[in-house]
């Protein structure tokens, strides 16, 4: 009897570490990072790994709307193309602004309809935050939404998982020029420039007063340094990825001869 239990703690133990493997492999090839608190941690994408000296700009659009063509403006400037995570209830004060943002070519994706927390809340309540905002978004491009970002950067594995059952991809930022804070133009310039890297995604609000002066500022810099200024959809890898535990998107290269 003793050395069947021996023998079934072994089998338990192979068996067990053969789960983690399987799981380790998992992630490798569908983007989820692993720790060792937690093996199966889903993480968006923070940033992505390239060769290329291209990033993405992108602002969240909650709050007021008075600057949106102060911005436009800007990006246009320097041949920027920005995308633009939109809030449901943002939409529905202020449509004229979404539009405006398209028709100058900047992307306009998904932050949830009223802006709850996605980890606070239901999985029923997640698709229904998803889905009511690409609703008011495609009303107005006419265009299927590819992208989405948890309000304040909460995601969970919940909503990552549900994100990826719709055919989107969840992106959070690598950095935050903390605008929100009410930073200086000086303050934000220096965040952000000093940050910046190829494959950065870089984190912006509209409504905010030093924005579009710092913003100008920092594109002119991250221009002279020879920025090119895409769109998430643009940056990001479609297919053959993954994620690793930093959120770093990096690319599977093909290795058949």
């Amino acid at each position: 009897m003793k050395c069947l239990v021996i023998n079934f703690k072994k089998t338990a133990f192979i068996f067990g570490f053969i789960v983690i493997l399987a799981l380790i492999c998992l992630a490798t090839v569908t983007g989820i990072a692993t720790t060792s608190d937690n093996p199966i941690r889903r993480l968006p994408i923070y940033c992505v790994e390239t060769d290329e000296k291209k990033i993405s700009i992108t602002f969240d659009a909650a709050w007021s709307a008075e600057d949106t063509d102060e911005i436009i403006e800007i990006l246009n400037e320097h041949n920027a193309k920005a995308t633009i995570f939109v809030v449901g209830d943002w939409i529905d004060k202020n449509p004229d602004a979404v539009k405006k943002f398209y028709e100058n070519g900047h992307e306009i994706a998904n932050h949830s309809d009223t802006h709850k927390l996605f980890s606070k809340v239901s999985r029923e309540e997640v698709v229904k935050e998803i889905e009511d905002c690409n609703k008011k978004i495609e009303a107005i491009t006419s265009e299927k939404v590819k992208l989405v970002r948890a309000p304040s950067g909460d995601y969970d594995n919940k909503s990552i998982e549900i994100a990826e059952n719709m055919n989107m991809k969840m992106i959070q930022w690598s950095v935050d020029s903390l605008d929100w804070k009410k930073l200086s133009v000086d303050e934000m310039y220096s965040r952000v420039v000093t940050k910046t890297e190829n494959g950065s995604i870089l984190l912006f609000h509209n409504g905010i007063e030093n924005t579009p002066d710092a913003l100008r500022k920092i594109l002119e810099k991250l221009k002279n340094d020879g920025y090119e200024f895409v769109t998430v959809s643009e940056l990001i890898y479609w297919d053959n990825y993954k994620i690793d535990y930093s959120g770093e998107q990096k690319h599977l290269k093909n290795t058949s001869s």
